[in-house]
């Protein structure tokens, strides 16, 4: 039976006898495992019904650590780093051999991240490997951020998960990697791209989907509800329906009952609708409604972000 609660010594014991736990981090609850031990790993897999060509992203606590699993770190992700870790940011670098080919789906690049929560990072502290730890939900399902939401749709298969309160961001890591020695974004989240420029100036951005991804989550459709979505274009509304529901930015829309309804930011505040995003879609998915209609963001700040995984979430309706 799962148990939650806040002793990293019982969570690091499960992952130190090949156990995979339940951790929050500022992001999203990461499904987390050791990230050398190949049996380890495909528990991940296997928990989360994840495809094997869809790589993990190693956790670690310092840059130092970092050095440990990746064989060169390129100028402007060093600067990358030396600004934003602890964060809501992960870089793709070359891996060393002892990173499991299983870890990062066989490419030669590892995804790394050092995250930004106090628990986690007490728990890596406390180990001698990294951890691979993708969201902890089923894959392609909407990402988890409290520990409730890890036990709700994980259950028994997760034997502990670490309450580390809800999740301060609430979007996944922003992906960077290097091609041709060029930055590029793999995958929008929480870390603005206006921020990233500032450091390291303009970067390319990969804004198309892929069912062979080279980075975690490309795939074009993921973090949906089980409810069909529908992505609204901007400025429209839907048609009056009893049975629909609906994500709005600010403003609730007509001629959809308000209880359902979720409204991300009443302030138009975007790092509280990102917060709420996962939250507010899931909330919607237990409503008693035929379809869920969700209303895009403004393209700046974390709005990028949000309207990439409403848009996934949309693609398979």
């Amino acid at each position: 039976m799962t148990q939650i609660g806040a002793d990293i010594r019982v969570a690091a014991a499960y992952l130190q006898a090949g156990n995979v736990v339940g951790i929050p981090t500022e992001t999203v609850y990461g499904l987390a495992g050791n990230a050398l031990n190949p049996d380890a790993v495909l528990t991940i897999f296997r928990v989360k019904n994840r495809p094997a060509f869809d790589p993990l992203i190693v956790h670690t606590d310092s840059l130092a650590k970092v050095e440990q699993v990746v064989t060169d770190i390129p100028e402007p992700a060093r600067r990358l780093a030396e600004q934003f870790w602890p964060g809501p940011l992960t870089l793709l670098l070359p891996k060393q051999d002892q990173i499991p080919d299983l870890t990062t789906s066989g490419l030669p690049t590892v995804a790394v991240r050092i995250p930004n929560h106090p628990l986690t990072l007490a728990l890596l502290r406390s180990l001698d490997f990294p951890l691979a730890a993708p969201s902890a939900n089923p894959f392609g399902y909407i990402s988890p951020t409290t520990a409730q939401h890890v036990a709700d749709q994980l259950g028994d298969q997760v034997p502990y998960i670490l309450d580390g309160g809800p999740a301060s961001v609430g979007l996944e890591s922003t992906i960077i990697g290097f091609e041709a020695g060029k930055a590029t974004v793999f995958r929008l989240g929480g870390m603005a791209l206006e921020d990233i420029e500032r450091v390291i100036g303009p970067v390319n951005v990969r804004t198309h989907s892929t069912s062979n991804p080279k980075a975690p989550g490309m795939l074009s459709s993921h973090y949906a509800p089980r409810k069909p979505l529908i992505l609204l274009q901007p400025g429209e509304s839907p048609q009056p329906d009893a049975k629909a529901g609906a994500l709005v930015f600010r403003e609730p829309f007509g001629g959809i009952r308000s209880d359902n309804q979720r409204v991300l930011s009443p302030t138009g505040d975007l790092n509280e609708a990102a917060k709420n995003l996962f939250a507010h879609l899931r909330a919607l998915d237990s409503l008693p409604v035929d379809i869920i209609y969700a209303e895009p963001l403004p393209n700046q700040g974390l709005g990028w972000a949000m309207n990439d995984r409403l848009r996934r979430a949309s693609v398979q309706h």
